[in-house]
């Protein structure tokens, strides 16, 4: 049957089962405009009369042939099928577009119930059926292995150049004593005294010899002055006249400054460290 919208005149190509006899409540897809429809009336000439058993003894009664039923006139193709009147207030509509198929009629089947957001989460969505806990075991595997690597590259950094001059921890004063090389200088060849034109002057001599068997090369020398609470007041490098001395030779070393601080009364002679 065909039925049109009183607000709109939009007609809709429906089947009759979806009306019924008693009629319904169909809304209109273009205006949503909501109307009862009346049920069609039956044509009572297409209904056969049942046939009983003492009727089927008797020859049929002639009948005038009954006209074929008018069927009923496709819709345009823009035309869509009503959308039927849920039970419920229906929210504020969508306006995504409904599928249609391809004579035009939108299908019962996807008209929803209702206007609900097609945004909602959906509560048959996939969900994992838990979360991935943290392996606790292997992240701290991964910091003892990053902090030791950070612990071997420190070392290796002072290893090769040494404390820096801010870290406050203690150093010696001297590096430790050269394989065959010794050392000479006598407290009786160090001379301090002030000059006459008031300048402080300290001197110090002495050898430095090789007592092994191959050639030693002779590091830089270190004088370190003291003053009575053996603080290092004063201090200076000495290189010596021979970077290396053979098995058995011995080079003398004479050295003089000036202007000293007064408060300088002992000093210490040896190996600058490296």
């Amino acid at each position: 049957m065909i039925i049109a919208c009183p607000a709109c005149a939009t007609r809709y190509a429906v089947p009759d089962s979806a009306i019924g006899l008693e009629g319904r409540t169909v809304r209109c897809a273009k205006c949503r405009h909501s109307w009862f429809q009346e049920g069609q009336v039956p044509d009572l000439a297409q209904i056969q009369p049942a046939i009983t058993t003492q009727d089927a003894a008797t020859p049929p009664r002639q009948e005038t042939p009954v006209p074929p039923p008018i069927q009923p006139v496709p819709p345009p193709p823009e035309f869509t099928r009503p959308v039927e009147e849920p039970a419920e207030p229906a929210p504020k509509a969508s306006t995504t577009p409904r599928p249609v198929y391809d004579d035009g009629v939108a299908s019962a089947a996807e008209a929803p119930a209702d206007d609900a957001d097609d945004d909602a989460p959906s509560t048959f969505d996939y969900a994992p059926p838990f979360r991935p806990r943290r392996n606790w075991g292997r992240l701290s595997l991964l910091a003892a292995a990053v902090f030791a690597i950070v612990v071997l590259g420190l070392a290796a950094a002072v290893a090769w150049a040494g404390l820096p001059d801010w870290v406050p921890v203690a150093r010696p004063t001297f590096a430790q004593a050269q394989q065959d090389l010794v050392l000479d200088f006598p407290a009786k060849r160090q001379d301090r005294r002030t000059l006459p034109n008031g300048t402080e002057y300290f001197g110090a001599s002495g050898t430095v010899s090789n007592v092994g068997s191959v050639t030693r090369h002779v590091p830089t020398i270190l004088i370190v002055l003291r003053d009575t609470r053996d603080r290092i007041v004063y201090s200076w490098e000495v290189v010596p006249p021979k970077s290396e001395l053979a098995p058995g030779e011995a080079v003398t070393i004479n050295e003089a400054v000036t202007d000293v601080p007064k408060s300088a009364k002992s000093a210490e002679i040896g190996w600058k460290p490296a």
